[in-house]
């Protein structure tokens, strides 16, 4: 083991770490009486040390205030989610009209569906990843259903044509050529869950559209990840969660990004009260006037009490700055895998792609041994207090983030990976 790969070396790396004393701003799950070395980010993230106090403010707001909360305030309720809205153009590069925090990733999706996913006879169909998340794939399979069409023709899941389920940008763009006549929808993910490989959002944007089919995203992993480009992208619309790296809690709001082109759109939609334009709103109208942009995709009255979390992570990344943020993550991720390769090359292989510009801060890892061997590794680092996550049917997710990891977290994992190996 050369210096490089001691503790001593990644202590001094943090030591350096200009983005280091976020990790104070953060809540460490506990392990055995102490701190447990977290990689679930890609998960849940941490909660922030201040979204007690954002939501505690609220709560005190509504025991002194009541309705009148939506009025007075250090921000009103009834303007609360704009709260957030730049912010969160920021992440996703993107004008603060074309996003909007609401509901949940599944729920955006389908309310995203209703007006982008218009099938006819000629294009009934959908394309995304073959191995997509579950939940979309329901979702997509669901819709194709509730158009009368059938999910065995006209859902049409692209293989990956690479080693440990990785996709060529020629397999995808030969997949959206080969159907194009018949698409409906592109529906594609910014990062794929399982394998940790991110895509060129914008050249299947371009692919999609040329064919005449709209383009959406599932950027659940991508979002404050990687630098995103929404607006410039062409994309129709996007939707991700805030509970993984936004660290807005269990179960958090999402987002949805509907581009500009259609914020005046008469769009077929599944219309709300509070996306009602708000000029008019209260004249309780019986006819639906959407407010332009992505708010009039919005169904409810926001609840607050799930936004405060939303605008205290926002305020850490909006402090700290995308940028920074990738930069470390690359150093971290590089981190790891150069640690793999040097010291447990032969105990793990690294799926996720080699190209820094198509991973974010997840690494996913197959034991070489198999299945067996990789629930037994994944149950030695969680009795020990590493924190990362499983899926089926053989793959460990290790995602270093880096508002609160150190590079010392990722140095001790790998030793814990090398005690398991040399005890076996």
């Amino acid at each position: 083991m050369t210096e490089l790969h001691t503790e001593a070396h990644a202590r001094a790396l943090d030591a350096a770490d200009p983005l280091a004393r976020f990790r104070d701003a953060f809540h460490m799950p506990v392990h055995a009486g102490g701190e447990a070395t977290y990689f679930c980010g890609n998960s849940l993230g941490l909660q922030p040390r201040a979204t007690r106090a954002a939501v505690n403010a609220e709560l005190d707001y509504w025991g002194e205030l009541a309705v009148e909360g939506h009025f007075k305030g250090r921000l009103p309720w009834m303007d609360y989610h704009h709260a957030v809205r730049d912010a969160l153009a920021t992440l996703v590069g993107a004008h603060p009209d074309e996003v909007i925090a609401m509901n949940t990733l599944t729920v955006n999706l389908h309310l995203m569906m209703v007006s982008f996913y218009r099938p006819t006879a000629a294009r009934p169909a959908i394309l995304m990843e073959a191995g997509a998340f579950p939940s979309d794939r329901h979702a997509v399979e669901s819709q194709i259903r509730f158009h009368g069409f059938d999910p065995r023709t006209d859902l049409i899941e692209v293989e990956p044509d690479l080693p440990g389920g990785l996709f060529s940008d020629e397999a995808i763009a030969a997949a959206i050529a080969e159907h194009g006549p018949r698409l409906a929808l592109v529906l594609w993910p910014g990062i794929q869950y399982r394998t940790g490989q991110a895509f060129d959002l914008a050249e299947v944007a371009r692919l999609g559209r040329a064919q005449g089919a709209a383009v959406g995203f599932d950027l659940a992993h991508a979002v404050g990840n990687l630098p995103l480009a929404l607006h410039d992208s062409g994309a129709d619309f996007a939707v991700w969660c805030h509970y993984k790296y936004l660290n807005s809690g269990p179960g958090a709001l999402g987002g949805a990004f509907v581009h500009e082109r259609h914020a005046r759109a008469v769009l077929p939609r599944f219309a709300g009260w509070w996306g009602h334009e708000k000029a008019t709103r209260f004249e309780m109208r019986p006819d639906f006037v959407p407010t332009p942009g992505a708010d009039g995709w919005q169904l409810s009255n926001p609840p607050i009490l799930a936004l405060a979390p939303l605008r205290a992570s926002l305020d850490l990344f909006a402090e700290a700055g995308l940028p920074a943020l990738r930069e470390k993550s690359l150093k971290l991720t590089g981190y790891l895998e150069a640690l793999i390769d040097a010291r447990i090359g032969d105990v793990l292989e690294i799926v996720t792609p080699r190209d820094t510009a198509r991973r974010g801060a997840q690494l996913s890892l197959r034991v070489r041994e198999g299945r067996a061997a990789g629930r037994a590794l994944f149950d030695h680092l969680v009795e020990r207090g590493f924190i990362g996550d499983w899926r089926e049917p053989d793959v460990i997710r290790i995602s270093p983030a880096p508002l609160y990891n150190r590079f010392l977290d990722v140095q001790r994992l790998v030793a814990a990976i090398e005690t398991w190996r040399d005890a076996r």
